[in-house]
């Protein structure tokens, strides 16, 4: 294995009647942690970024806060990874996230660790993220062009040659390297420049893509009186990810409930699951436990003991209204076969039994998914069978190589996506091939 020194001296003497020695498609996190790893190191970097400005998606990410990585330890940061971990394991070894925390720190950038591990920029603030990335690049001496798509990597013979790419104007130019990464990123948050170009790049170059679909995204529902249930917060609640009756996955957190369906943590981080069981047109549900620090029958005890404090002619929304929320009072009240306006010694005997189940099981049918403009990452890409995980270089065309979201590689959320595009774009800015 040749390690960068090696690479550059190859890159220079290949490179004599070249402009570059490497051109870094795509100006996302992924993108200018390579360029600038690559500039830092000597070689001559052209960056070709589409959007007017480069880091546009990391600009709006974790709610405009930048949620840039996750300080669990190695194994516990790992099982956050759904997708080809062991693919991503050599990126991470080289640049974990404790290695990325003093990355900023050096740069400037002060950082904060808030609850469940997650690091953010001090200041709440993920511009300043996106412009410490920008200005290391620059000075590092990337040379950064905006408004400006790559629409061909070009070849020669089994080696790449450089890229065509378009201007803002529309014009067609050309630049050549003997090298590229192509880091363009997948399909969500297309207003943001990511709208699966790389794909259609890397297909035309030979490789295959897997299906591309939005993962960490809001579900839909088909509950029945939707909304009653609109901007409802719930915290500290249990659920589990049903496909065909049976649990597929279980979370702790907190949901809300849109005009379409459900969205929150909770939701996002079985969303993966949920849309590929929906593809293929399996049922899906939701199983929420509304009392999850409460036993079955420690709830029912309290549950009859509320019916007795406020005696039988009083109606059940009184009752519902001392367990639940104001807006889920209708919901359960349906889901024991009853009304909110029933006087309790009008209900069926068992209701302690059935309004226990009914808080305990709370079900959810779940009727599709959003699309990508709302999801935070796209599941699929450039197949990583492909890709050679010690150097992030194609099996198929030398001198190609890939970082961040256009990989088949996405994780959970609380910062282990963009902790993906920072790993795997530096592993791919060291330019490493195998001898």
């Amino acid at each position: 294995m040749k390690r960068f020194v090696g690479k550059k001296l190859s890159l220079r003497k290949n490179n004599r009647n070249m402009e570059y020695d490497l051109i870094v498609a795509g100006g996302g996190a992924a993108g200018l942690m390579a360029a600038g790893t690559a500039a830092s190191a000597g070689l001559r970097v052209m960056l070709l970024e589409k959007m007017e400005k480069p880091a546009r998606k990391v600009r709006i990410t974790g709610k405009g806060r930048c949620n840039l990585t996750n300080i669990k330890p190695a194994e516990e940061f790992l099982a956050k990874i759904q997708t080809n971990r062991d693919f991503f394991l050599p990126a991470y070894t080289e640049f974990d996230n404790r290695a990325l925390v003093r990355f900023f720190e050096k740069l400037g950038v002060k950082l904060s660790v808030e609850q469940g591990g997650r690091v953010f920029p001090r200041s709440g603030k993920a511009w300043d993220i996106a412009e410490a990335l920008s200005e290391w690049c620059r000075e590092a001496g990337t040379e950064i062009v905006c408004h400006a798509s790559v629409s061909e990597i070009l070849l020669l013979g089994d080696r790449v040659r450089g890229v065509n790419y378009r201007t803002r104007k529309g014009f067609l130019r050309r630049a050549e390297a003997p090298a590229v990464i192509l880091c363009t990123g997948g399909a969500s948050y297309p207003a943001t420049g990511s709208t699966g170009d790389g794909y259609a790049l890397a297909h035309a170059v030979g490789h295959t893509i897997e299906p591309v679909r939005p993962s960490l995204v809001p579900l839909e529902t088909s509950l029945p009186e939707p909304e009653f249930l609109y901007g409802l917060h719930l915290r500290n609640i249990a659920a589990r990810l049903l496909i065909d009756g049976a649990t597929a996955a279980e979370e702790f957190g907190e949901m809300s409930f849109s005009p379409r369906g459900v969205e929150g943590a909770v939701v996002l981080r079985m969303s993966r699951t949920a849309v590929d069981a929906l593809i293929e047109e399996r049922r899906v549900e939701l199983s929420v436990d509304l009392k999850p620090a409460l036993d079955e029958a420690t709830l029912r005890a309290r549950i009859a003991r509320e019916a007795e404090e406020l005696g039988p002619q009083s109606p059940m929304s009184d009752l519902l209204r001392r367990l639940v929320p104001r807006e889920l009072v209708r919901p359960i009240a349906r889901a024991v076969g009853s009304h909110p306006k029933r006087p309790l010694d009008q209900s069926a005997p068992d209701l302690p039994e059935r309004l226990a189940e009914a808080l305990k099981d709370f079900r959810i049918p779940v009727s599709d998914y959003r699309p990508f403009e709302e999801a935070i990452v796209t599941a699929g890409g450039v197949n990583v069978r492909e890709v050679n995980p010690s150097t992030m270089e194609s099996r198929l065309v030398r001198g190609l190589y890939f970082a961040g979201e256009v990989l088949d590689l996405d994780a959970n959320t609380g910062g282990y996506n963009l902790q993906i595009a920072f790993s795997t774009g530096r592993l791919a800015g060291r330019l490493k091939h195998e001898a």
